[in-house]
Formats: structure tokens, sequence, C-alpha cells
């Protein structure tokens, strides 16, 4: 009998994972993959650097999936962050951990993760197509191969790992959508995970990065998540590291209300902070209050705190009151942010929504419409918070759908298709 013949439909973290765990089970595989390279959004991931995984037990992981996190309890019980760990060190990129268990290259260099699952894929044998996949070719609810834009292919197996629709530029056009909609798919709603968000009030504070501060998430006036890291003012609101995190945990706008509150001193309790304030005021007990601020703050954000603060900036700071003081202390711990929206998916990380769930065998990663298709990664109704969970559920999904697909089954026996 001859080998096993499994298409893998992008050329991305789930897509060669997918391929590689494929050809490992001695399946013949053919890897479709438009772009220049393999990898484009995986070689961006983390600033480039890539944090590829979290060093996380079984516990941790679900608990970093708020988004249909059980589907995945299969796929992570065959293949954890500490697998993807062991699998990586395997493949010769030594792996760092860093805060919060995070997972990074010791080299700092994304582009060592897709190499190494380049030379992978070569010493496996992958055959690498420059085509895009155009059609799935089903007869009978049983898959029989792809068009692509210059030939059909036969196969007794497809995976469609195409990605979501964030960061279109890197080839995630939501191609693999509109394939699986076709052959009878449900696409649950796509909107961004991991995003930057449109803030009110914050263009006085535009281009201004904050370091080692604390952001508390309000829904509906109720606190539901804290961070603490680095965040951006830009000209549309708020972004960076700490914000893409808060952003995950907001997922109803059209039902809800949300707002941040900023702790500019964490490191200091309300107590502790007031020490330090009168101490400052009595060094400048002469000055105008807007020119006693410069060393607890950057230069940008004294202006919109002396006016939040509704403090004369004239006043002499021996003349504050301390109730005026309390309200600057006040304002310090908890500087609002009203949220209005997220920005548009095409500046996510992560694409939130896709196929949805119940059409697919959580065990295999098969479809339950179409005898022979698979998916795995971003394209289907899954998503997590930031930490490598992402890329975790890509490697996992891959992995269990190039086996499942190499050990398929289903033969083809001729049927003609158009």
């Amino acid at each position: 009998m001859t080998n096993k013949q499994v298409i893998v439909v992008g050329g991305g973290a789930a897509g060669m994972m997918a391929a590689i765990c494929a050809a490992e089970r001695e399946a013949d595989v053919t890897l479709l993959e438009p772009n220049e390279r393999l990898g484009k959004k995986l070689n961006i991931t983390g600033k480039g650097r890539c944090n590829l995984t979290n060093d996380a037990d079984m516990a941790t992981l679900m608990a970093n999936i708020p988004q249909n996190g059980k589907f995945l309890y299969s796929a992570f019980s065959h293949f954890d962050g500490r697998d993807a760990m062991v699998f990586f060190e395997k493949l010769g990129v030594p792996l760092k951990t860093e805060r919060g268990n995070r997972v990074f290259p010791v080299s700092d260099r994304a582009f060592d993760v897709s190499a190494a699952l380049e030379r992978r894929l070569k010493q496996q044998k992958v055959c690498l197509l420059r085509q895009r996949c155009t059609k799935l070719l089903v007869h009978d609810s049983l898959i029989w191969g792809v068009n692509t834009q210059e030939q059909s292919i036969a196969a007794d197996a497809v995976i469609l790992a195409t990605g979501g629709i964030s960061y279109p530029a890197t080839g995630s056009t939501g191609d693999g959508y509109r394939l699986a909609q076709d052959c009878g798919h449900t696409i649950t709603p796509l909107r961004g995970s991991l995003v930057p968000l449109r803030a009110a009030g914050c263009e006085a504070l535009q281009g201004l990065s904050l370091k080692n501060i604390r952001v508390n998430v309000f829904e509906n006036g109720k606190k539901i998540y804290t961070d603490f890291g680095e965040m951006l003012f830009t000209h549309f609101g708020v972004s960076g590291p700490l914000i893409l995190s808060a952003s995950a945990h907001m997922r109803a706008f059209d039902q809800k209300s949300y707002s941040l509150e900023i702790d500019l001193k964490p490191a200091l309790d309300e107590e502790s902070l007031d020490k330090r304030l009168l101490s400052d005021f009595e060094r400048y007990a002469n000055y105008d209050f807007s020119n006693a601020l410069h060393d607890l703050l950057p230069k940008k954000f004294i202006t919109p705190m002396v006016s939040a603060s509704k403090i004369d900036p004239h006043k002499k700071v021996h003349d504050i009151t301390r109730e005026e003081r309390r309200q600057l202390l006040h304002l310090f711990k908890h500087w609002p942010v009203k949220i209005l929206a997220p920005m548009p998916v095409e500046t996510a990380i992560v694409t939130s929504g896709g196929i949805k769930i119940s059409e697919i065998n959580p065990k295999t990663m098969e479809s339950k419409i179409v005898k022979g298709l698979y998916f795995a990664g971003e394209m289907i109704d899954v998503d997590a918070y930031t930490g490598g969970f992402n890329l975790q559920i890509a490697w996992a999904t891959g992995r269990l759908a190039g086996q499942a697909a190499a050990e398929n089954n289903e033969r083809r026996k001729g049927v003609e298709t158009d």
C-alpha cells in the first residue's frame, strides 16, 4: 500500500507542525503556502523574539484559554507546553523561561524557531508548493484533494491551517474560513483578541510609554482583571503588552462597558505614596503646583495630571490642602481611562472566533462534516491570553491533526471531482 497523501494548507506555526507530524508518521506531505517564506506571522511574534509556549501544567494552560478551552483538553493532554519545549530543544533551539513562565529562544530570535521548523520539514521530505488553495475537493462528504490556482492535487487527507484574519499582511486573509464554509462548516463571529483599544481623552498623552505600572480592567464597574507591565498611549487610545493582555478579557462590547484604572506607582501603597508626596511638596513648597511633579511623573503626564486634579496649576505647593493632596494621590493610584472599542481585527495579534468547535472532533481535529478534513491553529474558534498560550494551541492542534491525518483510513478510489 502506498503512503497516505496529506495536504497541509498554510505554512504558519500550526501548518508547519501539522506537516512535520504527518511526515513523521510516514505520510507523503505537500505543504501549500503562497507567501515567499514560511512562518511569516511567527517571525514577528513577541516583537520578533517569539514567545513560543508557556512552561505550564494542564490546569494553567486551561485557565488561560477563555474561549472554548475544554475543546483543547485532548490536544494539550498529548502535547503541553513542556512537551513543546522538549520538541524545540530537540530541533536545536535552546530555550529560556522568563516572567510568567513565558518561553523564548535563548537567542531572542523568532527566525531561529521558524528556521528549525523549516529544517525539519526538509529532513522529512515535505514537498513545499508556493501555491494558494482555491477549493477543497469533496465528494459524498469525503475529501479528495484540493484545487490551487495552478493544478488539482489528490489527497487522502487535507489539513486547513490558514490562520485567522489578523495581520493580513502576513497572509492571514481568511481564505480558510471560506474554504471551510463552502463545504458546510459554520464560522462563528470573527473579532480581534489581543488588540489595541480605542479610548477617550488620551490625546495629550499620545506617544507616552509607561513601564512598571499596574492596569485594572473593569466591566460594568466590576474589576475583572489586573496585570503589571508596560503600555503605550497612542493617537487612538492605548496599546502595548498590558493593553493587549487586557483586551482578551473584553469580550462583550456590544453589551457591556469597559474602563481601565492605571496605578502609576504600584510599588508604593497609598500611605507610602502619600509620604513621598509630602516629601516632594516640602522640597518644592514655594513652587507653583504645576512645577512640583517632575520627580514623580514623565513630563508629558504632568499637564493632564494637574488638570485632572482640579488644583490651580499656579497655586503654591505650600497652600495645597490635605483634601487636594488626597485627590492627587487617588489619581496616581487610579488614573481612569474610558475604553470605547477594540481596534479593527486586522490590528489584532490573534483572531477570536472561527470554525465552530462542535463540528470538529477534539481528539483528532477532524471535521465531523467532511471525512478526511482536519483543522489546526487560529482558524478554530479558540483563543488564549498572552504568554505563549496561542502558539501552544497552534503546536498542539497542529500535531494532533498531522498525526491523525497520516493515520486516516479512508482511501480514495478514483472518483472524479470537478
